[in-house]
Protein backbone atom coordinates (compact mmCIF):
# COMPACT_ATOMS: atom_id res chain seq x y z
CA UNK A 1 0.00 0.00 0.00
CA UNK A 2 1.38 3.41 -0.75
CA UNK A 3 1.50 5.93 1.69
CA UNK A 4 0.13 9.24 -0.28
CA UNK A 5 0.98 11.59 2.52
CA UNK A 6 4.11 10.60 3.24
CA UNK A 7 7.53 12.01 2.90
CA UNK A 8 9.01 9.76 0.12
CA UNK A 9 7.84 9.92 -3.49
CA UNK A 10 4.85 7.88 -4.70
CA UNK A 11 8.04 6.27 -7.78
CA UNK A 12 10.65 5.34 -4.78
CA UNK A 13 7.81 3.28 -2.57
CA UNK A 14 6.75 1.65 -6.00
CA UNK A 15 10.44 0.49 -6.69
CA UNK A 16 10.12 -0.49 -3.00
CA UNK A 17 8.05 -2.62 -3.50
CA UNK A 18 9.06 -4.03 -6.74
CA UNK A 19 12.66 -4.69 -5.19
CA UNK A 20 11.17 -6.61 -2.29
CA UNK A 21 9.18 -9.16 -4.71
CA UNK A 22 12.42 -9.38 -6.51
CA UNK A 23 13.91 -10.34 -3.18
CA UNK A 24 11.89 -12.77 -1.99
CA UNK A 25 11.87 -14.62 -5.61
CA UNK A 26 8.18 -13.84 -6.44
CA UNK A 27 9.46 -12.49 -9.93
CA UNK A 28 12.58 -14.40 -10.82
CA UNK A 29 15.26 -13.72 -12.62
CA UNK A 30 14.58 -13.80 -16.37
CA UNK A 31 10.80 -13.06 -15.93
CA UNK A 32 8.97 -10.28 -17.12
CA UNK A 33 8.21 -7.47 -14.60
CA UNK A 34 4.67 -5.85 -15.04
CA UNK A 35 4.36 -3.16 -17.71
CA UNK A 36 4.08 0.53 -16.95
CA UNK A 37 1.01 0.69 -17.57
CA UNK A 38 -0.03 -2.49 -15.24
CA UNK A 39 2.01 -0.55 -12.60
CA UNK A 40 -0.28 2.87 -13.51
CA UNK A 41 -3.59 0.49 -12.74
CA UNK A 42 -2.00 -1.17 -9.65
CA UNK A 43 -1.37 1.56 -7.97
CA UNK A 44 -3.34 4.36 -9.37
CA UNK A 45 -0.28 6.37 -10.21
CA UNK A 46 0.91 8.05 -13.62
CA UNK A 47 2.51 6.91 -16.60
CA UNK A 48 5.80 9.10 -15.61
CA UNK A 49 5.51 7.50 -11.50
CA UNK A 50 6.36 3.85 -12.72
CA UNK A 51 8.79 4.71 -15.25
CA UNK A 52 10.61 7.03 -12.83
CA UNK A 53 10.49 3.51 -10.22
CA UNK A 54 11.76 0.79 -13.44
CA UNK A 55 14.48 3.71 -13.46
CA UNK A 56 15.55 3.33 -9.92
CA UNK A 57 15.33 -0.39 -10.19
CA UNK A 58 17.43 -0.53 -13.80
CA UNK A 59 19.89 1.74 -12.09
CA UNK A 60 20.38 -0.76 -9.49
CA UNK A 61 20.78 -3.44 -11.99
CA UNK A 62 17.80 -5.42 -10.91
CA UNK A 63 15.85 -5.48 -14.17
CA UNK A 64 16.65 -4.52 -17.94
CA UNK A 65 13.87 -3.42 -20.89
CA UNK A 66 14.07 -5.37 -23.99
CA UNK A 67 12.33 -2.42 -26.76
CA UNK A 68 9.20 -4.26 -28.00
CA UNK A 69 9.44 -7.23 -25.53
CA UNK A 70 8.99 -5.56 -21.83
CA UNK A 71 10.84 -5.88 -18.78
CA UNK A 72 12.44 -8.71 -16.97
CA UNK A 73 14.50 -9.59 -13.75
CA UNK A 74 18.28 -9.13 -14.13
CA UNK A 75 20.10 -7.98 -16.29
CA UNK A 76 21.01 -8.53 -20.02
CA UNK A 77 22.90 -12.37 -20.19
CA UNK A 78 22.30 -12.97 -17.00
CA UNK A 79 19.41 -15.67 -16.54
CA UNK A 80 17.33 -16.14 -19.84
CA UNK A 81 14.44 -14.50 -20.02
CA UNK A 82 10.59 -15.88 -20.69
CA UNK A 83 10.62 -16.40 -24.28
CA UNK A 84 8.29 -15.10 -26.44
CA UNK A 85 7.58 -16.69 -29.80
CA UNK A 86 6.30 -13.49 -31.36
CA UNK A 87 7.13 -10.08 -30.30
CA UNK A 88 4.56 -8.25 -28.27
CA UNK A 89 4.06 -5.72 -31.34
CA UNK A 90 3.22 -8.78 -33.75
CA UNK A 91 0.54 -10.51 -31.26
CA UNK A 92 -1.38 -7.29 -31.32
CA UNK A 93 -0.97 -6.78 -35.37
CA UNK A 94 -2.01 -9.95 -35.75
CA UNK A 95 -4.66 -9.28 -33.65
CA UNK A 96 -6.14 -6.38 -35.41
CA UNK A 97 -5.50 -8.57 -38.83
CA UNK A 98 -8.33 -10.83 -37.54
CA UNK A 99 -10.66 -8.38 -36.48
CA UNK A 100 -10.21 -7.07 -40.02
CA UNK A 101 -10.79 -10.64 -41.06
CA UNK A 102 -13.75 -11.11 -39.45
CA UNK A 103 -15.51 -8.33 -40.06
CA UNK A 104 -15.38 -6.58 -36.76
CA UNK A 105 -13.03 -3.72 -38.19
CA UNK A 106 -14.59 -2.45 -41.36
CA UNK A 107 -12.68 -0.76 -44.10
CA UNK A 108 -12.58 2.94 -44.16
CA UNK A 109 -13.44 3.11 -40.49
CA UNK A 110 -11.13 3.52 -37.96
CA UNK A 111 -9.06 1.17 -35.78
CA UNK A 112 -8.94 1.12 -32.17
CA UNK A 113 -6.87 4.18 -31.05
CA UNK A 114 -3.48 4.10 -29.68
CA UNK A 115 -4.30 4.57 -25.96
CA UNK A 116 -7.13 1.93 -26.39
CA UNK A 117 -4.29 -0.61 -27.76
CA UNK A 118 -2.16 0.66 -24.77
CA UNK A 119 -4.98 -0.28 -22.33
CA UNK A 120 -6.15 -3.02 -23.80
CA UNK A 121 -2.99 -5.28 -24.24
CA UNK A 122 -1.10 -3.81 -21.14
CA UNK A 123 1.88 -2.52 -22.99
CA UNK A 124 4.12 0.53 -23.97
CA UNK A 125 3.29 2.95 -26.15
CA UNK A 126 5.91 2.50 -29.16
CA UNK A 127 4.86 -1.18 -28.92
CA UNK A 128 1.42 0.01 -29.98
CA UNK A 129 2.90 2.19 -32.38
CA UNK A 130 5.30 -0.70 -33.80
CA UNK A 131 2.23 -2.66 -34.48
CA UNK A 132 0.29 -0.04 -36.72
CA UNK A 133 3.61 0.77 -38.42
CA UNK A 134 3.38 -2.82 -39.05
CA UNK A 135 -0.04 -3.34 -40.53
CA UNK A 136 0.68 0.14 -42.48
CA UNK A 137 3.73 -1.44 -44.23
CA UNK A 138 1.64 -4.52 -45.35
CA UNK A 139 -1.07 -2.56 -46.07
CA UNK A 140 -4.08 -2.84 -43.87
CA UNK A 141 -4.83 0.04 -42.59
CA UNK A 142 -3.80 3.61 -43.56
CA UNK A 143 -3.04 6.82 -41.39
CA UNK A 144 -4.41 9.99 -41.40
CA UNK A 145 -2.73 12.88 -39.81
CA UNK A 146 -4.76 14.19 -37.25
CA UNK A 147 -7.52 11.57 -37.23
CA UNK A 148 -6.01 8.13 -36.58
CA UNK A 149 -5.59 4.91 -38.99
CA UNK A 150 -8.24 3.49 -40.52
CA UNK A 151 -8.86 -0.05 -41.97
CA UNK A 152 -8.01 -0.19 -46.35
CA UNK A 153 -9.97 -1.39 -48.65
CA UNK A 154 -10.15 -4.73 -49.27
CA UNK A 155 -8.22 -4.35 -52.60
CA UNK A 156 -5.01 -2.99 -50.71
CA UNK A 157 -4.99 -5.91 -47.95
CA UNK A 158 -2.22 -8.23 -48.51
CA UNK A 159 -2.71 -11.94 -49.93
CA UNK A 160 -3.00 -14.96 -48.25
Amino acid sequence: MLDHDGDTHLYVQIADILRDQIRRGDLAPGNAVPSEAAIQSEFGVARTTARRAFHILRDEGLIYTVQGEGTFVGSPGQAPRESRKTPRYQQIANDVVDRIRTGELHPRRPIPSETTLVQQYDVARETVRRAVALLREQGWVYTVPQRGSFVSSEEMWPQA
